[in-house]
């Protein structure tokens, strides 16, 4: 079928997250979180290089709600369960419904981290992959030097496939980079 015409679940519950699909508004929240987070993210997100003014992140925002209907990229936002702060965003990205395959990225806002509330999402996230979007393959991507993006994966239960020597550039476009590949599959 499809995938533009199936119903997929917008919203997963943990023991202490949820985890939603965007939504129109949420663009203050993630760009506090940008802001109190970027001198982390700027080492490995060539988008924060500079940080986005409040309307940037509300548009971003909202390309992720079409998207998400579009069925392109299942951006999902994570939220503390019960004091609603909002933590990390991650979601579904570089889908191939055809295989089907999708990528997990994620970022978390530096004020949670060491928690284990990524690790919680990603294992979440994972098993949403198979279970809900019937997904064959889950892979997550990340510099083989992110070694915080590595341990989540490895915590999960992720697999390294192997690393893509010399096939991305730093942030910084001033070095060659390597990628890790680390894989689920059902």
């Amino acid at each position: 079928m499809n995938p533009i015409l199936q119903d997929f679940k917008t919203a997963i519950e943990t023991e202490r997250l949820l985890i939603r699909k965007p939504e129109i508004g949420d663009g203050k929240a993630v760009n506090d979180a940008i802001k109190a987070s970027v001198t982390e993210l700027k080492s490995w997100m060539p988008w924060v290089q500079e940080i986005p003014a409040p309307e940037d992140t509300e548009e971003n925002i909202r390309e992720s709600v079409a998207n998400w209907i579009n069925r392109t990229g299942l951006r999902m936002l994570i939220f503390h369960k019960h004091t609603g702060a909002f933590i990390a965003s991650s979601g579904f990205h570089a889908i191939d419904w055809d295989v089907p395959k999708v990528e997990i990225g994620y970022w978390m806002d530096t004020r949670y981290t060491g928690q284990g509330y990524m690790t919680e999402a990603v294992d979440a996230l994972t098993a949403y992959a198979f279970t809900v979007l019937g997904v064959k393959r889950v892979q997550i991507l990340c510099d083989e030097a992110n070694k915080a993006s590595r341990a989540v994966a490895e915590r999960v239960g992720y697999q390294l496939e192997g690393i893509h020597y010399c096939d991305s550039l730093s942030v910084d476009r001033k070095t060659v980079r390597n990628t890790v590949y680390y894989s689920m599959t059902r």
